[in-house]
């Protein structure tokens, strides 16, 4: 009788509903654990706050863990359906400033309250290392990815049997029933989360769900078959929940709680009753003067590494501009992205060395490869009109032209962009063995090439341009061997020479450079000297060669007058080319070079012979002017004697104007010349 009405009273004036039916059946509710407190177990670091009934089962300190446990067990019995059904909010909240959370919490079916042997850390003090003596059903919030029980990731919802190995697990979401597909969930995000557990026959369900849904979703997250009684052989397990820390921490909250063993019974959650979660603030400690003072000295050391920093790369990468140069701004790069593209101007990247500069392999992010010449200048003298000409070539188009894509001026150097080919030039197929050599037609083909190209730069373009330094080492060549002009007009820009100066490499030079100048006429010898150059597979000027074989243009006007032209002819072809074609290349190479101005075709008649679309004008070894080298640039007083390439012949600049020596003979085009 006492019993009854003890019952009585507390269904009465306690507003957490307690039952227990004679076939030992259980269900309650806790909306907040400040009142019936005598019904639940707590065990480790556990408690649950006085002011608002919040169960708390982990705080702030390392490797340990807590259990709260209803302290009636659950009696499966053997004359009903087996089922239950759970409700309960809980809240993961990471340590401020500590970065990673610690571990999850569980609910669990337990065959005892008593885990005091359970190991905290990734064991969630359910079960230790042996995992002896225990029978455990639990549903984990795991926030570890722990490898030693191959789990999925450190967010994920796991249901156990036994062993912390999941029988089956998934990342944490829930299912939107308004938008019809699924939804990640952080758990240890520090905000309230539902959590529905239903049992029924054998089929277990988890669902999770944010505080800020009110009804349960109508999908599950994970579904499966569990034999219970094959877990608890005695029918009977205690249900509750289980959380530890490790090295790292985090907050785990339970705000309400209910439970039945049948799910028609299951009372709500009131969520205007559940106590809030609180979030703990860092604890800034006060720091010592003297700990201030050392702060600001070491700021003050930063603040003067940091700005010497910024002042280094300033003037690493200072470029000169100027208000005249505003007209070419779409044309000019910064050097901060040529001194990026070129991975500093690397050694590694490094194509060439010649006597205007060094050139360097560069990749723009947008742009693709690049070539990147380096010229240095030590005066403003002239530079207007060195940038001016720079943009006119810019605009020069035509197909075989390496591209002139902009530049770039800075303190005691100009860097001139232009595209990379890839083929690298002719004369590394020429000179260096780990090239394979050029077949004839490659070799004919290349020669027509870069005849076009030239013959463009004399008549095609808006003004005429001279090159003036036309050799194997500026010819450059695409991946599929197609022949490519380039460094037009940049023997002009050499700022260490007076206007009136000759410029140019030994063996290409016409012999009126050092009276007259340059004009297309030189720009024709130079190009006659490559015809032959290609063809024979060796250098106009060779010093280390025989005397009679050191100048090339004498050496094939000898074979000639000796009936065997083929002879010049480079050994590496074996005899595989066409007579007649060799022929005309080696002849017109030789009236290229003619030593009479006026005797030498245009680059446009040059154009014609090439393609042997005419014929070659009448004349022989023995024509005045043809086959003459031109010994007398080497004896030229106060000789500038630089290297061209790093593979090719010296260069050569002089303004002196000695011994010149012209012939006044005139080879007669069928033009009438």
């Amino acid at each position: 009788m006492a019993q009854s009405l003890h019952l009585l009273l507390s269904i009465i004036f306690f507003p957490n509903l307690i039952r227990f039916s004679s076939q030992q059946g259980i269900s309650f509710v806790y909306n907040g654990f400040n009142q019936d407190k005598g019904y639940i177990h707590l065990d480790g670091v556990a408690r649950i706050h006085n002011t608002d009934g919040l169960l708390q089962l982990t705080d702030d300190t390392t490797l340990q863990k807590g259990h709260a446990f209803f302290n009636r067990p659950f009696d499966f019995g053997s004359d009903q359906p087996l089922s239950f059904s759970t409700h309960f909010v809980c809240a993961l909240v990471p340590k401020p400033g500590a970065g990673d959370g610690g571990h999850g919490t569980a609910f669990v079916l337990s065959s005892s309250m008593d885990l005091t042997q359970a190991d905290p850390t990734q064991y969630l003090g359910l079960l230790n290392m042996s995992s002896n003596g225990y029978q455990i059903l639990a549903v984990e919030l795991d926030t570890v990815k722990t490898a030693e029980f191959d789990d999925m990731d450190n967010n994920h919802v796991g249901i156990d049997e036994n062993s912390l190995h999941s029988v089956v697990s998934a990342s944490a979401s829930y299912y939107s029933d308004r938008e019809g597909t699924n939804k990640s969930l952080t758990l240890l995000s520090g905000d309230p989360i539902h959590v529905w557990i239903d049992y029924e026959g054998t089929l277990l369900n988890v669902t999770l769900a944010p505080f800020i849904i009110d009804e349960k979703p109508r999908k599950p997250l994970l579904s499966r078959n569990i034999n219970l009684t094959s877990i608890f052989p005695a029918r009977k397990a205690f249900v509750g929940f289980s959380a530890s820390t490790g090295t790292l921490v985090s907050y785990q909250y339970i705000l309400g709680w209910s439970f039945s063993t049948s799910s028609n019974s299951l009372k709500s959650l009131d969520v205007s009753k559940l106590p809030t979660v609180p979030h703990p603030k860092m604890i800034r400690k006060k720091t010592s003067p003297p700990l201030i003072i050392l702060m600001v000295m070491l700021a003050l050391i930063v603040m003067a590494v940091l700005g010497g920093v910024c002042e280094y790369r300033r003037r690493k990468y200072a470029e000169v501009k100027e208000p005249w140069e505003k007209p070419y701004g779409p044309l000019r790069y910064s050097y901060k992205s040529l001194y990026k593209a070129t991975g500093g101007f690397s050694k590694d990247g490094r194509l060439g060395k010649g006597g205007f500069g060094e050139v360097y392999k560069g990749t723009m992010p947008l742009g693709g490869d690049i070539a990147v010449k380096r010229l240095s200048h030590g005066a403003e003298q002239g530079m207007k009109q060195f940038v001016a000409e720079v943009v006119t070539m810019g605009s020069l188009q035509h197909k075989n032209l390496v591209p002139l894509l902009g530049y770039c001026r800075r303190k005691g150097e100009l860097l001139l962009v232009s595209k990379y080919m890839e083929g690298g030039s002719v004369d590394q197929y020429l000179f260096q063995d780990d090239k394979p050599p050029l077949s004839w037609s490659q070799r004919l083909a290349i020669l027509r090439d870069i005849a076009s190209a030239l013959c463009y730069l004399h008549t095609g373009a808006s003004q005429v341009v001279l090159h003036r330094d036309i050799k194997a080492s500026n010819v450059m060549l695409n991946g599929n061997l197609q022949g490519f002009l380039g460094d037009f007009g940049m023997a002009r820009f050499d700022d260490n020479l007076s206007a009136t100066a000759a410029v140019g490499t030994i063996g290409y030079m016409a012999l009126e450079l050092t009276s007259t100048g340059p004009s297309t006429w030189t720009d024709v010898y130079a190009f006659g000297a490559f015809m032959l150059e290609v063809a024979c597979g060796r250098r106009p000027f060779d010093p280390e060669m025989p005397v009679e074989k050191r100048h090339l243009v004498k050496w094939v006007c000898e074979c000639w007058r000796k009936g065997s032209l083929v002879d010049a002819m480079d050994t590496r072809l074996r005899g595989k080319f066409p007579l007649g074609e060799v022929e005309t290349v080696l002849k017109l190479g030789l009236l290229c070079t003619c030593i009479v101005p006026d005797s030498r075709p245009t680059m446009e008649q040059v154009v014609q012979f090439i393609n042997r679309h005419q014929t070659l004008p009448d004349f022989s070894p023995d024509t005045p002017g043809i086959g003459v080298s031109t010994p007398v640039l080497t004896r030229i007083h106060s000789l500038a004697i630089t290297s061209a390439s790093e593979t090719s012949s010296p260069s050569v600049s002089s303004s002196s104007a000695n011994n010149s020596m012209f012939i006044s003979h005139t080879i007669i085009y069928g033009d009438g010349r």
